[in-house]
């Protein structure tokens, strides 16, 4: 694609410009060291929206990734803004300075070119779903991903922050709604009407996909999850914290892919990292076989589920007692110095939060089952009967946690609730 001044001088990299365009900077020559014959250049981006290569030099390494003006998935049919390259690159640096264990460096970024480089995630990290799908225990992953959402979610936060501060940063990110009227689509309305781009395993879930377009509850819990979502500026939210942002080894947790990044609910980043394990879980009869039915691995990711939540509260907590008398303005200690008036406002604020959670986590799934964009837990199960029945059973869940979700005090029942789902 050749540059032009209505693009401001964007352009695709192909394996010949992107060698060229490192060579000839210095913050991506110098992490490959002084000898760049050779390089390996190798596209690995399996996602729906972007370019992502791999580069390997004999003494270095990167991961370079570029934003194009669509949805890669679709094609040019739809249109997208190469903007959200800016808010990845921003939102990687910000959760990377309050959670640098948990999040990749960024080396540089170019914003006429939309591309990011930033540190590669060598092997054996691998994407968390594909892991979830071969069945691997992460035995650190609850601590490692509550670290992350408490950290990030907290420290932009009123809780931490001034209301000057916030509004500051809130109106920067802003600019990147393109992005969430994509989610604003693609989460909160077309799953629950006809549209020319959602699918489903049919004909097996025909009915079930009717019937989500049908029950009238179930739009009217969706409607009030949307507001919440266009108008609660509460946290910097990745703002598609699924199993396939998150890359894993057994000791390492590391966060990628931001570029949905926006102020928006706490809830919407909890909710669709624990929506996602669910579906994780309901996908596994899919999975199974003869040497291992997966039933040990089933009530791992269910411990999982329980663990996120139990240790993201205890953090959450823990920073905002040791913040109390910081900026945040809030809850301003001068009203709220009484312990059992303290104690009140946290506990509600996590009650709220966790039925946020559950609500955002609900709608993932559903649009994850008869929306556009679909799981690899599900779609790489090759029977399509085998494969709607364990789609079925996440769905009939997720519609029950959507429209129950206030009953829920403990994460503990929605885990019992989970399995309580017949087969």
């Amino acid at each position: 694609m050749a540059a032009t001044a209505a693009d401001g001088g964007f352009r695709v990299l192909d394996r010949n410009s992107l060698i060229d365009y490192i060579r000839a900077t210095p913050a991506l020559s110098s992490q490959l060291g002084s000898k760049l014959e050779g390089l390996s250049v190798k596209e690995v981006g399996d996602g729906n929206l972007n370019y992502v290569y791999i580069i390997v030099s004999s003494s270095g390494s990167l991961v370079l990734k570029q934003a194009i003006p669509y949805i890669r998935c679709i094609g040019e049919s739809w249109p997208m803004t190469k903007e959200r390259a800016y808010f990845e690159a921003l939102a990687l640096k910000e959760h990377g300075r309050l959670c640098p264990t948990h999040v990749p460096e960024v080396y540089h970024f170019d914003r006429p070119l939309s591309l990011i480089a930033m540190r590669y995630l060598k092997p054996p990290h691998i994407i968390l779903r594909k892991g979830l799908i071969a069945g691997i225990v992460y035995p650190l992953l609850a601590e490692h991903m509550s670290e992350y959402m408490a950290r990030t979610l907290f420290f932009t936060s009123l809780l931490y922050h001034s209301t000057l501060e916030h509004r500051r940063e809130v109106a920067e990110y802003c600019g990147n709604v393109e992005l969430c009227r994509l989610t604003e689509q693609v989460v909160f309305s077309d799953p629950y009407k006809v549209s020319q781009y959602n699918h489903w395993t049919s004909p097996y879930l025909d009915h079930n996909a009717e019937a989500v377009r049908e029950d009238d509850i179930l739009k009217l819990e969706v409607a009030g999850l949307k507001s919440m979502f266009c108008e609660r500026t509460q946290a910097l939210v990745h703002g598609d914290l699924h199993t396939g942002s998150v890359m894993v080894t057994t000791e390492s947790t590391q966060v990628i892919d931001p570029e949905f990044a926006f102020y928006g609910p706490m809830g919407f980043d909890i909710g669709a990292f624990l929506g996602n394990l669910i579906l994780a879980f309901f996908s596994q009869d899919g999975h199974a076989d003869q040497g291992n039915d997966r039933s040990a691995y089933k009530q791992w990711i269910l411990k999982t589920i329980g663990d996120v939540w139990n240790l993201f509260q205890k953090k959450f907590i823990t920073l905002w007692n040791e913040n109390k008398d910081g900026n945040g303005e809030a809850y301003l200690k001068d009203i709220y110095k009484k312990p059992e008036l303290w104690n009140l406002v946290q506990e509600k604020y996590i009650k709220d939060l966790f039925h946020d959670s559950l609500g955002f986590g609900a709608a993932k799934m559903i649009r994850r089952i008869v929306g556009v964009a679909h799981v690899e837990d599900f779609e790489s199960i090759p029977d399509a009967r085998r494969r709607a029945t364990c789609e079925r059973r996440a769905l009939e869940f997720a519609k029950s946690l959507l429209k129950e979700r206030r009953r829920f005090d403990k994460i503990e029942q929605v885990v019992s609730a989970i399995q309580e789902i017949p087969t």
